[in-house]
């Protein structure tokens, strides 16, 4: 009699253990299938983004973003300013040989960065945007956001006073202004192996329009 209680509850317990190993399992399960499910929807989210950010890309290429172009003549300048968020301007003059080393930065940065439109102008053909924006200094880029000129980088005094600053120098330099979308640490400039090199304090500001003194002379 003893021995046959023991093999009932024998069973008892082992059905009990079954039947919770199957509860366990369809625990498990719904978990599992809720993780899947939360996969799917992050995949969505995450496909979703990407759509809108390349359809967001043609529309900037559309608008002659992704390269760094010329333009023909000063009234071209309003229309191309209208139409895009950020703008880096470059006023230059062919007899400038500093204009020649921000030509080949720009280039490199307006393919970087697609989210900015990056143009030149050469002064000599817009007497009435150089007296307007007070160009003073050569070669001078006027950072615009929402149509609005933001700042100014006038020479090379912000990149280091040298001729052979790197292209990363002029990267922070913009996104000090968020003219560009900046990934490193506006607070400072990038790091630099060369001696001696000094850097002018960057704040920002609102240009309303104002002269600059040339401390390199506009030849430089």
């Amino acid at each position: 009699m003893e021995n046959q209680s023991i093999d009932i509850l024998s069973k008892v317990l082992e059905q009990s253990a079954k039947l919770m190993e199957e509860q366990v399992d369809e625990q498990l399960n719904k978990l599992d299938r809720m993780d899947e499910d939360e996969l799917d929807k992050l995949k969505e989210r995450r496909l979703e983004a990407l759509k809108k950010a390349q359809k967001q890309k043609q529309e900037w290429l559309s608008k002659g973003h992704g390269e760094y172009r010329e333009l023909s003549s000063e009234k071209d300048f309003f229309g191309e300013v209208k139409e895009s968020k950020n703008v880096v301007c470059h006023f230059y003059r062919d007899s400038t040989f500093r204009c020649k080393i921000v030509d080949k930065h720009l280039a490199i940065l307006a393919k970087k960065h697609v989210e900015t439109k990056f143009i030149k102008l050469n002064v000599e053909k817009a007497p009435f945007l150089s007296e307007r924006l007070h160009i003073k200094v050569i070669p001078t880029l006027a950072l615009l956001i929402d149509g609005k000129t933001k700042d100014y980088v006038v020479g090379f005094g912000d990149l280091g006073n040298t001729d052979d600053f790197p292209t990363e120098m002029l990267e922070w330099r913009l996104g000090c202004t968020e003219v560009i979308n900046y990934s490193g640490n506006p607070m400072g400039p990038p790091s630099t192996k060369r001696q001696g090199t000094k850097f002018t304090k960057v704040e920002k500001k609102t240009i309303r329009g104002r002269g600059y003194d040339s401390d390199s002379g506009s030849d430089d």
